[in-house]
């Protein structure tokens, strides 16, 4: 259920008698201690009513919330609300199994005040910071935006990188690669050929990527090194060619690898991202599943620890499938190195005293693939060492040397079960070794071949969400437990795109990002924050004071209240919205609908759309140039129609480029477009394509069963046919490789048709997770279904989330018809008229520019009227400006 009682979200719920207190809105009153506001939120007034009808009946009110800090102050306030008469217990427990829970009744305990205390200073921390400081980003940048203690550190992090990206200077390098072979022939088990890279050049080192300056693209200032360029590889390529080669030195070095700890919150994040591509909030919702099922331990833990139990099964659990010779000589035991580790007392780790293998479970799909990954690691945490050998062979031809590396496994040890970063431990373990021949110093490899090879250096990696976590958490910034929340925030707030697992940061963020460093640094320094998580900490162990420090931080003579007064005056709001990026001569501005380029001319100053895929790193003077020229002198011509004589224009927009059929005039408010396809660059762009792409959507015929048409067509995500039926609705099917959607015919269409519908966020076919009954009206099946951003339930047009704190086990079908009917009134499926929000393609854009409407979602073509449109925004935006504002 989570958190039954908490600040106000919003302005309708401050009770009526503090409703004229200046600190209302704020939901805490800093001048009486900073007490808090607390409310019970409308969603959680019928469990609360449960609650205290139970309770009247009841002998004993066991409070048996999660053993975290949230945990403890949900105990806490339930006992505020309930306000019991009967004898009171608190109940901790890790996992949900017959013996612990037995366990944990005969060890109840009472509740730990200075973690309640802990928890609830970090509540109004938090609060104080996001309250405070996004209205001035409203007044200073645009409306909607938020700041967050950690959040405005995560997001930093994000606007570093790209900066550092944007700074990055690519450096060039050549170097020869060669196939070596042994002079005689292998002994079984023996490589045949092995690969040998050119290291030194008369006794000079070659330089490498790791030789050259970001900022410059040159080799780093005092670097002996040779940098050779193509010319000078391939003459070195020559004069070696058909020379005698000659082993001069071979190393073996004995490594020995230990398992990694059990998993953490933060690890087993950082893992599922890297071995199942799973985002942290996704993560965070199977284990959540997987721990009220009885499956796993409490899944919000800095612990590595495990039980005396846990050791057993585990080592039990090696024994029987690998053998003895697998097993750790004595039980490892882990500890956790983090002062702040106190979220729960052991890893995630498969529940029980005995641990089910992943086969025995029952379970599939992510569930099963996420059980699987918790239990290798913790199984492969009490087996024995990996040992390997590494082996450096040096040869020598005329005076260029050649290195070869090589790997030999010769005990796989925790390796059998668990490799950090694959998905199968056996193919690991083969990609792992690399053999090399049995040869000597003095030994002649004959060269089968050699070549000459051109590198470029590369920028800094984005961030994933992998990387963000481990960075976050080695910086002591936030909890584990906080970060998926933390990181979908980032992203629901525009200030990042998650691109093919990369966190990308927009124009918005750099804004934002700018705006704090330069008057707020502290608090999006990460060892200012960090030092603040230190300080909860100890305020949960007594050795910190609550009141103190968060007079301090808020009212203090640098206080935040402080510093937001004498700030804010300083805030120019025209130079807050500007982005400023080196080797750029417009301005880049954020607008009410994004990014914009604004550069001066002769006729004034002109305004340009920045494409929204467009990222701050990627945007340099040529695309600048080419959207400021699309808008003083008008887009490009491709060429002429070859049926009806009309220019064919390659445009770029707000959502990318497109091409239009004909002039914008008034017998013409609205010629034909169409997105180009994704990945295809506008310059490969030709008339043929073009010509192609406006006849979009195509008619590819009738469907044999209902008579309807079937279109192909090309929308925001990608190609698809579509079976339309009118007011009985549209059945869609992306369109995937080698198939085409501007030769694709019906036939295909219609097996296309005949598949199973994906899941909504998924390539899985739409198998439910849980199934409810009919719907008392249309008498369709409702079901639950596994999406994008976690459960829901779907009938017609309409779909609904369910709430973070729903299980799907306890959800019913009078549930689902409430929760449908709520969308239904506030606007919810396509049907509905008061909701603007439609998915078009890139044509439908630069005609709607003059339109008042409501903001709506587009690919390319429906982009640059957006900059244009005037909005009743203002109008909504004062009664929901409360809601916006983020911790």
């Amino acid at each position: 259920m989570g958190h039954v009682r908490d600040l106000p979200s919003s302005a309708e719920e401050i009770p009526e008698a503090v409703k004229g207190e200046k600190w209302a809105q704020l939901g805490v009153n800093v001048e009486a201690d900073f007490e808090p506001l607390y409310v019970i939120p409308k969603d959680k007034r019928k469990i609360v009513k449960e609650l205290k009808d139970a309770l009247k009946d009841a002998t004993e009110l066991i409070l048996a919330t999660d053993e975290d800090r949230e945990g403890e102050s949900i105990s806490w306030h339930l006992l505020q609300i309930l306000k019991p008469k009967v004898p009171i217990k608190r109940m901790v427990f890790h996992e949900i199994t017959r013996e612990a829970i037995r366990d944990a009744l005969t060890h109840c305990r009472d509740i730990d005040n200075r973690v309640v205390q802990a928890q609830e200073t970090r509540r109004i921390l938090d609060r104080l910071v996001g309250y405070t400081l996004s209205p001035l980003l409203w007044k200073k940048i645009a409306w909607g935006l938020s700041a967050g203690r950690v959040q405005s550190v995560a997001v930093r992090l994000l606007v570093c990188r790209e900066r550092e990206r944007r700074a990055f200077r690519q450096g060039s390098y050549w170097d020869l690669k060669a196939t070596l072979t042994p002079p005689k022939p292998p002994a079984k088990g023996q490589a045949s050929a092995f690969e040998a890279k050119l290291v030194t050049v008369g006794n000079v080192k070659v330089a490498n990527g790791s030789d050259f300056d970001e900022n410059t693209g040159g080799i780093i200032s005092g670097r002996r090194v040779l940098l050779l360029n193509e010319e000078q590889a391939r003459a070195l390529l020559s004069r070696i060619q058909n020379k005698p080669w000659t082993v001069t030195n071979v190393e073996e070095r004995p490594v020995t690898r230990k398992p990694s700890p059990p998993f953490t919150t933060s690890t087993l994040q950082q893992e599922a991202n890297r071995k199942l591509r799973l985002g942290a909030r996704e993560t965070m919702r199977i284990a959540q599943s997987l721990y009220e099922r009885g499956f796993i331990t409490y899944m919000r833990t800095d612990s590595v620890h495990l039980s005396e139990q846990a050791i057993t099964a585990a080592r039990s659990c090696v024994q029987e499938l690998y053998g003895s010779e697998y097993l750790s000589p004595q039980p490892r035991k882990y500890t956790t190195k983090s002062k702040g580790a106190q979220e729960a007392h052991e890893a995630i780790r498969p529940a029980g005293s005995t641990f089910r293998t992943p086969q025995q479970t029952g379970l599939d799909g992510v569930d099963f693939r996420l059980y699987d990954l918790i239990w290798k690691r913790t199984v492969a945490s009490q087996m024995a060492d990996a040992r390997q050998t590494h082996v450096t062979l040096l040869t020598l031809v005329e005076d260029a040397g050649f290195r070869s590396s090589g790997k030999r496994i010769d005990f796989p040890g925790f390796l059998r079960a668990y490799v950090e970063g694959s998905d199968d431990p056996d193919a690991a373990l083969e990609d792992q070794e690399v053999i090399l021949p049995a040869l000597k110093v003095g030994d002649k490899p004959n060269c089968k071949d050699v070549e000459a090879v051109g590198h470029e250096t590369q920028p800094p990696a984005r961030f994933t969400e992998a990387s963000l976590v481990k960075m976050l958490e080695s910086e002591g910034v936030g909890r584990p437990s906080t970060y998926a929340s933390i990181i979908g925030t980032i992203v629901d707030r525009g200030y990042a795109k998650l691109i093919t697992n990369a966190l990308i940061p927009t124009f918005t963020a750099f804004a934002v990002t700018t705006l704090l460093e330069t008057h707020f640094p502290d608090l999006v320094d990460t060892g200012f924050t960090s030092r603040m998580e230190q300080t909860l900490d100890e305020i949960a162990t007594g050795e910190a004071k609550w009141l103190p420090y968060l007079d301090k931080f808020y009212r203090g003579e640098t206080g935040l209240q402080t510093q937001v007064k004498e700030q804010e005056s300083q805030i120019d709001a025209k130079v807050a919205r500007t982005v400023v990026l080196e080797n750029i001569s417009a301005k880049v501005c954020i607008g009410k609908y994004g990014a914009y380029l604004e550069a001066e001319s002769e006729d004034g100053p002109v305004k340009a759309s920045i494409p929204q895929d467009l990222t701050p790193a990627d945007l340099d003077p040529e695309q600048v140039e080419f959207l400021l020229k699309q808008k003083t002198e008008g887009p490009e011509q491709l060429g002429l129609h070859p049926e009806t004589g009309e220019p064919i224009f390659v445009l770029i927009g707000t959502y990318g480029p497109y091409v239009q059929l004909g002039e914008i005039t008034e017998t013409n408010k609205k010629p034909k477009r169409s997105s180009l396809p994704k990945g295809t660059d506008k310059d490969s762009m030709t008339l043929e394509m073009a010509v192609s792409l406006l006849t979009l959507p195509r008619l590819l015929g009738t469907h044999p069963d209902t008579g309807a048409k079937v279109q192909a067509a090309l929308g925001m995500y990608g190609p698809y046919v579509v079976h339309d039926q009118g007011k009985v609705g549209k059945d869609y099917r992306s369109i995937k490789v080698p198939d085409d959607v501007l030769t694709i015919g019906l036939d295909r269409a219609l097996e296309l048709l005949a598949q199973p519908k994906a899941v909504r966020g998924s390539s899985k076919t739409a198998t439910p997770l849980k199934e409810l009954g009919a719907h008392p009206e249309s008498g369709e099946l409702l079901n639950v279904y596994d999406g994008r951003y976690g459960p829901y339930v779907k009938h017609g047009d309409i779909n609904a989330s369910l709430s973070k704190d729903e299980s799907v086990e306890n959800f019913t079908l009078q549930k689902a018809l409430d929760l449908l009917a709520a969308k239904e009134a506030a606007g919810g499926g396509k049907s509905s008229k008061s909701k603007k929000s439609t998915k078009t393609t890139a044509a439908k854009s630069e005609t709607a520019a003059k339109k008042t409407t409501t903001a709506k979602k587009t690919t390319a073509a429906k982009s640059e009227t957006a900059a244009k449109k005037t909005t009743t925004a203002k109008k909504a935006a004062t009664a929901t400006k409360t809601k916006k504002k983020t911790e």
